[in-house]
């Protein structure tokens, strides 16, 4: 072993002594999850870390330990502040952590001044902040004047087009991780499908990140699926399982009236209930919120709204009333459920018509004229920072993150928020090719969409098919999900070839003809799921693919 060798290898294993330490000492974990540790060592090493672990797996350990044991600022991106107030909460529980502070709009100025120079003199080390602040230049140059030795983003899947909760305010992390000198970045997420770990990796800059992901078969989820012929039967059926099972318990339902009348229809059979959605103030979500965790209210049916920062352990049961967008929305949702490791059910009720109804592309079709106006600006003044075009356009700087986006994926604008470069094509040219890029994202989120039908309509073991998503597999049927105790999981593994692992296998990197190249998803006796980067998912006939010879594998694994 060369000296070069051994110091590192030595310095390896004191890394490990010391988050062993931390962890034990600091916060009373005697052993930590597989791959946390990997995560730490790594960001301890000065790389960057992109984790990809179900809610409830303790992701957050990844910056509390680290960032405990670095002697900087660590930085990390929250997008809640109720979320920020829980983080700072529990660092401030823990034994011998440097302190805490969330910057945020709940705190008057004085109080967030202090806390600025509170991590200016080293007396707190680390900050909470959330994406839409670091818009502010004021904000990042702040930061700029601090010694940041990690930088974390919470809810990472936000950056991605294809993640269920986009914000364009994440889009601007790139920039602001290369400004600071890009100290070694952890990004967390509980989305894990292979197109949202990708852009995740590629918008926020991560130098050959260690990619974790781990963790997402939950087996104390029962996995359920029932198919209805009309809406009222529906309905019915999601109040029958709400108030037969005891404990506390969601519902999701599509729109905001819905969720008032399940929870109405509850509270008329004696069931404590209450909605939860965007249209309600914030003084009454946080009520909902709150009663909900201190057990006074049983059942909260709620949009997608109720979301992040959820954390109560001991939730029974997740009925969703509506289908979602996404295996990646469904899972992260019915993760909720069960996070204190005993038996839950999660649910789906659904109509075939379901299916059809689903929301494509929540921001709408892209403006071309609009596009070709803010290319024009960018190409009047080349190297105008994003802050001084929207007071150019007299638009909102949050407004521009999608547009911006759109144009830098259609690879005709380059720099970051501080200083954008247009490329040289007409603007007429830069708006067709930010619709076209549009219209591919559109194609994508169509697939994501079938994806979840197939999961719906599937006879497979339920745990098999979502595992597989994800890019994990399932050796043998769960025995704990509907499909396995109908026996149609048993039915389906008997049909099933095993050759075609052999000739596809999970995850393996592949081409196609037509579709170019893409990921084995999962396969079946006679056809695969391949996702494809430019077409989406795609379910292959298998005798077509070998009949024409469609597919050629890449690489053995994604």
């Amino acid at each position: 072993m060369q000296p070069e060798e051994r110091n590192q290898h030595r310095d390896r294993n004191q890394h490990r002594e010391r988050i062993r330490q931390v962890a034990r000492d600091s916060f009373g974990w005697e052993e930590l999850r597989p791959g946390l540790a990997d995560g730490m060592a790594a960001l301890l090493d000065g790389r960057d870390v992109l984790a990809v672990m179900p809610t409830g797996y303790g992701k957050s350990s990844l910056y509390q330990v680290t960032g405990t044991i670095l002697d900087g600022v660590t930085v990390v991106v929250s997008p809640l502040i109720s979320l920020q107030e829980d983080q700072v909460r529990a660092l401030s529980e823990a034994h011998d952590v440097p302190r805490a502070v969330a910057i945020n709009s709940s705190a008057g100025e004085r109080e967030r001044e202090r806390d600025w120079e509170a991590l200016a003199d080293g007396s707190a080390r680390f900050a909470f902040l959330a994406p839409e602040q670091l818009a502010n230049e004021a904000v990042r140059e702040r930061l700029a004047a601090l010694t940041v030795s990690l930088f974390a983003v919470d809810e990472a899947h936000c950056v991605s087009a294809w993640g269920h909760d986009f914000r364009p305010d994440y889009l601007q992390l790139g920039d602001v991780i290369e400004a600071l000198g890009h100290p070694p970045v952890v990004a967390m997420t509980a989305t894990g499908a292979p197109p949202v770990r990708a852009e995740i990796a590629e918008r926020l800059g991560l130098r050959r990140p260690l990619r974790l992901s781990t963790g997402f078969d939950r087996p104390e989820l029962r996995l359920e699926v029932v198919r209805h012929e009309s809406d009222s039967e529906k309905r019915e059926a999601v109040l029958d399982q709400a108030a037969a099972v005891t404990g506390s318990r969601l519902i999701y339902a599509a729109t905001r009236a819905e969720t008032e009348r399940l929870a109405e229809a509850l509270e008329e059979r004696g069931v404590s209930a209450a909605a939860y959605h965007a249209g309600l103030k914030r003084a009454e979500r946080d009520d909902v919120y709150e009663r909900f965790i201190e057990d006074r209210v049983e059942v909260v049916a709620a949009t997608s709204a109720f979301g992040m920062g959820i954390d109560k352990p001991d939730v029974r049961a997740v009925v969703h009333d509506a289908v979602t967008e996404s295996l990646d929305s469904y899972y992260q949702e019915v993760g909720r459920a069960g996070r204190d490791g005993e038996p839950a059910t999660v649910t789906l009720h659904y109509r075939p018509e379901d299916f059809a109804l689903t929301r494509f592309f929540a921001g709408g079709e892209p403006d071309a004229d609009e596009l070709a106006r803010i290319f024009t600006a960018i190409r009047a003044e080349p190297g105008i920072s994003r802050t001084q075009l929207a007071e150019r356009l007299d638009v909102s700087t949050r407004s521009l993150g999608r547009q911006l986006g759109l144009l830098r994926d259609a690879r005709v604008l380059d720099g970051g928020d501080d200083a954008l470069e247009p490329a040289d094509v007409r603007p007429g040219q830069a708006a067709a090719a930010a619709v076209a890029e549009a219209e591919a994202r559109q194609r994508i989120e169509l697939s994501r969409a079938q994806m979840m039908q197939e999961y719906a309509e599937t006879g497979m073991c339920r745990r098999q098919f979502l595992l597989g998503y994800f890019g994990e597999e399932l050796a043998e049927p769960c025995r704990n999900c509907d499909t396995c105790s109908s026996g149609s999981a048993d039915r389906w593994a008997e049909e099933h070839d095993a050759g075609v692992e052999d000739a596809f296998p999970l995850a393996a990197r592949v081409r196609h003809q037509s579709w170019g190249a893409g990921v084995v998803m999962h396969t079946e006796a006679d056809r695969l799921t391949v996702f494809f980067d430019d077409a989406g998912y795609k379910v292959l006939s298998l005798t077509a693919v070998r009949e024409n010879d469609l597919l050629e594998v890449v690489s053995p694994a994604a």
